[in-house]
């Protein structure tokens, strides 16, 4: 009886000193991450004019405008070639 108190006592023991590990880890993690401001800055045309928008800067008018202007500029450069030649479920 005295050797499986003893086994007892040694696995509370264990399980104290590892969660006083965790807990010690745990208190170092909560430093904050820091994250570069550039990290959230637009990638493109469209993010900057859709931040304009959110921001106020620029009304929902302007932004039609200007992703009006973007899709035309968009045709001119890259323009969407359909194959006429060929019918519907044809390859």
């Amino acid at each position: 009886m005295l050797i499986l108190f003893l086994l007892i006592l040694v696995l509370v023991a264990a399980c104290v000193l590892a969660v006083r590990g965790v807990r010690a880890e745990a208190r170092k993690a909560e430093e904050p991450l820091l994250v570069p401001e550039a990290f959230f800055a637009p990638q493109s045309l469209e993010g900057v004019l859709c931040t304009q928008l959110m921001d106020g800067d620029i009304t929902r008018r302007q932004y039609m405008r200007s992703m009006e202007g973007l899709a035309a500029r968009d045709e001119e450069r890259h323009p969407l070639v359909v194959p006429w030649h060929l019918g519907a479920g044809e390859e």
